[in-house]
């Protein structure tokens, strides 16, 4: 086999080991997006659970505060309300 053969199967075979070489770091690259990808969803996730009441407390805040403005307005038509004097 001539020196050119085997010059020839030496360069493809480091062409072989550069391209496998590059591969492997771009799943190495590719699996830490996805991990940050995964950590990203996780949080965005706890968010929405953790807002996700906030509606529900908000319109039963809102029917407690109602009960207490008209229990409010009764009392002071109660104080301001004009007493007789019992002499």
């Amino acid at each position: 086999m001539p020196v050119a053969a085997w010059v020839l199967v030496v360069l493809i075979i480091v062409l072989v080991l550069a391209v496998a070489a590059y591969l492997v770091r771009v799943i190495q690259v590719l699996g830490h997006v996805n991990d940050q990808l995964g950590k990203i969803t996780f949080g965005v996730r706890a968010i929405a659970h953790q807002t996700k009441p906030i509606n529900e407390l908000t319109e039963s805040m809102n029917a407690n505060l109602g009960a207490v403005s008209g229990a409010l307005g009764a009392l002071v038509d109660d104080v301001s309300a004009p007493k007789e004097n019992a002499a």
